[in-house]
């Protein structure tokens, strides 16, 4: 990673800790809140990843928070804001990654009445595609060599009727600047992930002659991934993802901390949610839903029973998963999180840097590592002729 862009001041620390670690703020010990204001103020940021930060909501942020920020953004080499982003401050790079919010494509875009999907006019949030357009033909305007790769995310929504001909019109763009593109609709399961998530993707390979364009073709012929698809017995058991092991004190503690109180609500939750566990026993043959932004919803990813071991008085009834059991199964290691953990600083009396409901949002948020794992071999592949 050589460089990154995003706004949402959670995913920037958690983004910076899993990959850099623990954070040394030696270099930031002489700057005073006021000067740490003045720069970050510059930053067009998000504590949400909706809508920018007030400035009333930075200046509530404490000093440890802001220094913490600013760390996270310089060891990342964040640009924070795509639209302000230009080809030229971009470093070289071979791959370059993008993804852009999912609101305006998914269903429930018509409860909001955000009707404009990936139109390049309707000016919201997932029109925020456009930008890659705008910096692509910045590279060439200014002689810069375009990245021979790049890698779209988004739900599967975005190839649905409401939005395929603008994702078509996004699709001739990037040929008309050489690029060969290969799209995918992906199930976690299929890559043994024992979660329902389909997500589509599209690598895009530029390709400098008609054999290279003809070599590529022929790659992505041969290995498409939406070939693969594997059998319930290859899935991981979902028992390898969740911490039912209530002796931990860290597992049992983040239990309780995912027991909401039991209203009429969830009843219904209770109800029509997947039981993936009763109190310390998988259910292994089943696999988790979709891992969303928000597990105390309905229906949710999954829950786990309680039927012998109750954790809390407030429900007797169920759990939901806890952040941890949420990053496992988007493929993170144990060991990620804990280094999350670990560093998540308390900022005041008992307020953390990241609290469970943005650890669960960030999951939501990200891909599926296996996922993307394979992908990232079918680059290394590509490497060789291109």
């Amino acid at each position: 990673m050589v460089a990154t862009s995003d706004w949402e001041i959670g995913a920037i620390y958690a983004y910076d800790i899993i990959h850099n670690g623990k954070q040394n703020l030696e270099n930031y010990r002489h700057h005073t809140k006021e000067s740490l204001l003045e720069i970050l103020s510059q930053y067009n940021l998000s504590n949400n990843g909706k809508k920018p930060m007030s400035d009333t909501a930075l200046k509530g942020m404490t000093t440890l928070q802001l220094k913490t920020l600013l760390a996270a953004i310089h060891r990342t080499n964040n640009l924070v804001d795509i639209t302000s982003v230009h080809a030229s401050a971009l470093p070289d790079a071979d791959v370059l990654t993008y993804s852009f919010p999912c609101q305006d494509l998914s269903v429930a875009r018509h409860w909001h009445h955000n009707t404009g999907g990936i139109d390049r006019s309707a000016h919201n949030r997932s029109s925020l595609l456009w930008q890659i357009e705008r910096l692509l033909h910045e590279y060439v305007g200014i002689g810069k060599e375009l990245p021979r790769f790049l890698l779209m995310e988004n739900v599967s929504a975005i190839l649905n009727r409401k939005n395929i001909t603008n994702f078509h019109e996004w699709c001739s763009v990037l040929e008309g600047l050489g690029y060969v593109n290969q799209v995918y609709t992906l199930d976690a399961r299929d890559f043994g992930v024992p979660q329902s998530r389909r997500r589509t993707y599209m690598l895009s390979v530029r390709a400098d002659t008609p054999k290279q364009k003809e070599d590529v073709e022929l790659y992505f012929l041969s290995h498409n991934l939406e070939d693969i698809s594997l059998p319930n017995d290859k899935i991981r058991p979902i028992g390898d993802y969740l911490r039912l092991d209530y002796s931990n004190e860290v597992y049992r503690k983040e239990a309780i901390e995912s027991t909401p109180n039991f209203t009429p609500s969830r009843e219904r939750i209770f109800n029509n949610s997947r039981k993936l566990a009763t109190d310390s026993t998988p259910n292994n043959q089943i696999v988790a839903g979709t891992i969303t932004t928000k597990q105390d919803r309905d229906p949710n990813s999954g829950i786990v029973v309680y039927d012998k071991e109750v954790l809390t008085e407030s429900n007797t009834r169920y759990r939901n998963l806890t952040p941890r059991e949420c990053f496992l199964l988007m493929g993170f290691q144990e060991s990620d999180f804990d280094a999350l953990m670990e560093n998540n600083k308390e900022v005041r009396q008992g307020v953390n840097l990241l609290n469970n409901s943005e650890l669960i949002k960030l999951a939501g948020n990200s891909i599926v590592v296996p996922v993307l794992e394979e992908i990232f071999k079918q680059v290394e592949d590509i490497q060789q002729i291109v």
